[in-house]
């Protein structure tokens, strides 16, 4: 199991572990605030591809989370980094649930004749007609990014299911691999790792989703924390033959867990 002593840095998943549709969980502002003042660092990685960093920043304020904007590590700016090394200045056709074109300006947009099809969170516009013409795409050789491959997210009124959960048979019918930026790649957590100016081993990642968060931290060498809100669910972790280095209730709990940490 990871050691905790070497904690000096948390970075937060945000759905499910600080808010649900956007209303503070209990207890997530104070720990919060607690953990900044013990002097950890931190950054907010997220799989939200329906709202800018900008738009997330200020949801946090107002749920009475204070973050400033340049915390916030999205799978589009991911993505976007990404296409600027492998693909620069291609034409980029984005399906998308949700206006983040603010965080997108680095990328040639087009809506016909792309180079590269970026995928992001999944919504009404992942119509069959849209994922037909990304398959066919794809046969045709054009590559496709995904933002993030998270299979679900939490709301007041249920999971929706996420881009993971249609990659697999967009890869098949498409005859062709899509690479994946955002959770439950390593590329986000080393990136937000060297956001903090640390290592990934001295870094603690707290998550709701046992696969996307927690155990794929763990593989980058971060201390791995699930919490038993949002998403969470007993069975998928009795289940699992990889087990999170630490499970608590909720975040409110972090601060205890971490308190001979630094």
């Amino acid at each position: 199991m990871a050691d905790l002593h070497r904690a000096a840095g948390v970075l937060y998943d945000i759905d499910g572990v600080l808010v649900t549709s956007w209303r503070a969980l209990p207890g997530a502002p104070g720990a919060v605030r607690s953990l900044a003042q013990q002097g950890l660092r931190r950054a907010f990685l997220t799989n939200t591809t329906s709202r800018t960093r900008a738009e997330i920043a200020e949801r946090l304020c107002a749920a009475g989370i204070e973050v400033a904007v340049d915390e916030i590590a999205t799978a589009a700016r991911l993505t976007v980094e990404y296409l600027r090394r492998n693909h620069p200045d291609a034409r980029t056709w984005v399906l998308n649930h949700g206006d983040i074109d603010a965080d997108l300006t680095d990328l040639r947009l087009v809506d016909s004749d792309p180079e590269v099809v970026v995928i992001g969170g999944a919504g009404p516009e992942f119509t069959h007609r849209a994922l037909s013409r990304v398959a066919e795409l794809m046969l045709d050789g054009v590559p496709v990014v995904a933002m993030q491959g998270g299979m679900s997210w939490a709301t007041d009124d249920g999971l929706r299911i996420d881009t993971g959960a249609y990659l697999p048979g967009l890869e098949a019918a498409g005859n062709a691999p899509i690479t994946v930026v955002g959770k439950p790649s390593a590329t986000g957590f080393r990136t937000c790792a060297a956001t903090m100016d640390l290592t990934p081993e001295q870094v603690v990642m707290v998550g709701d989703d046992l696969h996307s968060d927690v155990l794929a931290a763990q593989a980058v060498g971060m201390t791995g924390v699930l919490v038993r809100t949002g998403k969470f669910r007993a069975g998928v972790l009795e289940s699992s033959a990889r087990q999170p280095d630490h499970v608590i209730d909720s975040v409110a709990d972090l601060p205890g867990l971490l308190r001979f940490a630094v």
